[in-house]
């Protein structure tokens, strides 16, 4: 979804690499394919991609993810 953009370095996305367990849950639920799986641990491969709906906060199992929805 490289090019569905509306403003560029403003995503309030933050991923605590430490505390994620692994689950996917955010690469299943991120409706821009903000994330991806490396290592057993999920990553932001798209931060710009992310427009704050909160998906992958609702879903984290271990609260790993954190965004301030509306901000960017």
């Amino acid at each position: 979804m490289r090019n569905m953009r509306y403003l560029e370095d403003v995503a309030t996305l933050i991923l605590n690499k430490e505390a994620c367990v692994g689950c996917s849950l955010c690469t299943v639920v991120c409706p821009h394919g903000v994330f991806e799986m490396m290592d057993n641990k999920a990553v932001i491969v798209d931060l710009d991609g992310c427009m704050e709906c909160g998906a992958c906060v609702n879903n984290c199992p271990v609260y790993a993810i954190k965004v301030t929805p509306g901000v960017g």
